[in-house]
Order: structure tokens, then sequence, then C-alpha cells
């Protein structure tokens, strides 16, 4: 009996639309059924108050920072109609403040040149190793995966003094020089190295997960057609990786733009970030602290802009996962 071969029919353009329409209507529904599983009346009154609660002091932070000295010393914003006053000289004084060499528009220049790069290597060593960690057989594989994992609950501070010790001495192994030692007040590269140091270990972890749940079967097919590593993780891994990464580098944006700590340690002369003359313009004793109302603003205007503009990544790469199909 010889077998039938199955041939496909034509299909209309008419029966293709309405296809496309019934496949687009039970998408619809799906998103439905999952936004009432996951939202409830409570919920959203919940949503609300805390928005609120969390939004209010920053509204009047914002107040602030537009009243004269003496009203922000005397009155509080919530009387800003019993006692009204606007003024742009808290945030010209800001701009303006800081030593000889550096004010605080030469540093929102130098925080953007340290996060920005500090967010991209370890987001593209973490990559790599997570892609090695799930989908490499190499001999100590789970030793090391364990070891990155329990770097975690290792103290940043733990670290502050050793490395800043490595970076102003260098590293030198018997006659053999193999580190020179940085210069603090001109370059970059020893804050980008601290804080690349700090973030591996949480973002190896968390890529890794989103890494090995790709499916085993896509990953053999591309070898048994002849990618190596490199065409995998480019092609395949990458991309299905991005809502992960972006939701990473958000973070790892915002630890680095808001870092005092390491700023304080490894950033000093023309280099230091805004966060550091941040915590200098409100003098020797604090005399001039109504100036952080208007800084503060100045210093939240990139990280607004960058999680507004990658706001559907993140929600992505926080919902990867959670549903099927």
């Amino acid at each position: 009996m010889s077998a039938v071969t199955p041939i496909d029919l034509p299909i209309d353009r008419t029966t293709e639309r309405q296809l496309r329409a019934g496949e687009k209507a039970a998408e619809r529904n799906a998103i439905k059924r999952t936004k009432k599983r996951l939202t409830s009346r409570g919920a959203t009154i919940a949503a609300l108050v805390i928005a609120v609660l969390w939004t209010t002091p920053t509204f009047g932070l914002f107040l602030s920072s537009f009243r004269p000295a003496d009203k922000i010393a005397t009155t509080g914003w919530w009387t800003i109609f019993a006692n009204p006053g606007f003024t742009l000289d808290n945030y010209q004084k800001v701009l303006q403040a800081g030593n000889t060499s550096l004010n605080l528009a030469g540093a929102f220049f130098n925080s953007i040149a340290i996060t920005i790069p500090a967010t991209v290597f370890p987001l593209v060593i973490a990559s790599l190793a997570a892609y090695a960690f799930a989908w490499i057989d190499f001999k100590g594989k789970n030793w090391m995966f364990v070891g990155v994992f329990a770097l975690q609950i290792v103290p940043l501070q733990m670290a502050l003094v050793p490395l800043l010790s490595l970076f102003s001495r260098g590293l030198k192994i018997g006659d053999v020089q193999l580190f020179d030692g940085l210069d603090a007040s001109n370059s970059y590269s020893q804050v980008w190295i601290a804080h690349t140091i700090f973030a591996l270990p949480l973002a190896i972890f968390l890529l890794h997960n989103f890494v090995s749940e790709i499916p085993r079967e896509l990953i053999e097919a591309a070898r048994v057609d002849g990618a190596g590593h490199g065409q995998i993780f480019f092609r395949i891994v990458l991309p299905l990786t991005f809502p992960a990464i972006a939701s990473f580098a958000i973070f790892q944006f915002l630890w680095v733009w808001n870092d005092l700590l390491v700023a304080l340690v490894f950033a000093d002369g023309a280099v230091a970030p805004m966060t550091k003359l941040l915590a200098e313009i409100s003098g020797n004793r604090g005399q001039d602290w109504y100036l952080l109302t208007a800084g503060a603003f100045i210093s939240i205007l990139v990280p607004l802009i960058v999680f507004f503009s990658l706001q559907r990544f993140f929600v992505r790469g926080l919902l990867a996962g959670s549903t099927k199909g």
C-alpha cells in the first residue's frame, strides 16, 4: 500500500485574514485572563496608596527646590500658597558649586562617563559567562558557579581597602610587575574596574537563569547545522535574553549613578562624579543644605530618562519565564 503524500492546499486571503483575526482575538483573551488573575480591586487601591505615599515627599522636594533659602528654612513646602515665592537661584548655585577644577556641571558628565562603561562592561562579561555556565561543559563548572554565587554575600566594604591598595601600588609577583598603579585623580579606570567587579556575581547568576531556560532543542539544532559557540551566542542566546539584559542594565545604571561609597574611595579630583560633589555642596557645617533640593533633581534627570525609555524591556525581563506558551 503506497503512502499518501499530504498536499498543502492554497488558502485564500479572506481565510488567512480570518485566521489571523482569530489568533489576535485569542491572544487578547489570554492577556485579559492573565490581567484578571493578577489584579484585583484591593491590590489596585493598595498600589495607589503606596504611590501617593511614595510620591508626596518627592513632590515636596521638587517644590522646595524652587523656593528661596529663607522660606525653605522657616516654612514647610505645604505652606507654599500661604508663603509664595519661587526662584531659580538654587539651580544656578548648584551648577556653579564645586572647587576650582570641577563644578557640578563637569561632575554631571563625569557621572555619565563612569556609569555607561560600568554598566556595559559587567553585562558583556556576565552574558558570556552565563552562556558558558549554561551550555558549555568543562571541568569544575558546577563548583565555579557555586563560587560565583557565593561572592554575592561578600560585603562590598570588605573589598574597598584591598582594591585601593591594588590600584595604588599595582600587582607584583617576584620581579614581574603584572599591574601598574592607577592615578585616581586623572583616570576613570579604577572606578570602572571596581563597579564591574562588584556587579559580576549577581549579573552572572541572574543571566544564567535566563540563558539556561532556552530550549535545549534549539541549541542542539544550531549545533547540527554547524554553528559554533560564537554564532549560537550572538544569533540565538543574545536576542532571546535581551529583555533580561536590559532589566539588569537598568538596575546597574541606577546603582552606579547613585553610588557614593565607591566614588569616595576610587574617584577623586577631576574625575569625581556628581554624587560626590552633591555631598560637599551643603557646606562644612551643613549651612547650605537647601541646595540639595535642587541638586537632587538634577541628579535624577538621567535615571528617569533611562528608566522610562527602557521600561518596556524592564517589564518583559521581569515577566520572562512567568508564563508558558
